[in-house]
């Protein structure tokens, strides 16, 4: 069974590469912010199953008998669904909104084949980010540069953005953006790596 990762997320390979799974990638080209302006008012874990689904299925449409997996994340802020920074200037009013205060995650993966979801889950992440300083700001900007606007919530958790964060409750995996465990039980399931 051939695996194909509907995403061009550096990040999610990484966990599956890590992982041991063998897959190809074959990017779902969607109009995300589309999609979230129709569900507005929607939960953040029904907003991102429902993400991950469509990607899952567009690249599903397009490689007959493949098992696909769609990701996303989402982040629910003071009531506001959160998805990547534009700009550098976008990305510091983001962190600046989010200092001092909790947020929470939701990563989801979608198995799909032949046009059809086989599998979903979406996993929650309570994450509590420190006050943050100007000055802290500043630096913290200027190293990571725009390589977190790849990122929802503009960090990498796996690497300085941990500095962000006072305490975080949840899947270490689903903050790096998939639900890996769950996700690996399945594909054991689906005979794609070994039970």
């Amino acid at each position: 069974m051939s695996l194909v990762l509907a995403s061009a997320s550096a990040s999610r390979a990484g966990l599956l590469r890590a992982a041991g799974v063998q897959f190809s990638v074959h990017p779902a080209d969607l109009d995300e912010a589309a999609l979230m302006a129709g569900m507005a008012g929607s939960q953040a874990a029904s907003v991102v199953l429902a993400l991950a689904g469509a990607k899952a299925l567009a690249v599903s449409a397009a490689r007959p008998g493949a098992l696909v997996l769609g990701g996303d994340t989402v982040i629910a802020l003071d009531g506001d669904l959160v998805s990547k920074c534009t700009d550098m200037a976008a990305a510091r009013a983001l962190l600046q909104r989010m200092s001092g205060k909790d947020h929470l995650l939701v990563s989801a993966a979608a198995l799909a084949r032949d046009g059809n979801v086989i599998w979903r889950h979406a996993s929650p992440v309570r994450m509590t980010v420190r006050p943050l300083s100007p000055a802290f700001l500043d630096a913290y900007l200027a190293a990571e540069g725009p390589a977190i606007l790849s990122s929802v919530g503009c960090y990498h958790y796996e690497g300085r953005g941990a500095q962000l964060f006072d305490r975080v409750e949840g899947d270490y995996f689903s903050v790096l953006g998939l639900p890996l465990l769950p996700l690996l039980a399945a594909l054991r399931q689906e005979g794609v790596i070994a039970r």
